[in-house]
């Protein structure tokens, strides 16, 4: 492991700030990722926070949706073969 490296930004009047694109690149942040804080012992480290089943099912169900109509239509599966 190599010599920790300290990458920094500003703070501007309304408390915001841009995570620089090397910290994005390192914990792989795309537009719309949301990122979490944890607070250890008066430091704070920053990651990546994986979205959660139920926020990855909204975000496809009508996608979903449309692959189990299509399915019916198709009959891939036998009846109680289908997962949904």
């Amino acid at each position: 492991m190599g010599v920790p490296k300290l990458v920094v930004s500003k703070v501007t009047s309304k408390a915001q700030t841009t995570v620089p694109q090397e910290v994005r690149a390192v914990l792989g942040i795309e537009p719309g990722d949301t990122l979490g804080y944890r607070i250890e012992n008066g430091r704070v480290s920053l990651t990546r926070v994986q979205p959660s089943a139920e926020a990855w099912l909204a975000a496809n169900r009508e996608a979903l949706l449309e692959m189990a109509a299509w399915d019916r239509e198709n009959e891939i599966f036998a009846p109680d073969q289908r997962l949904f």
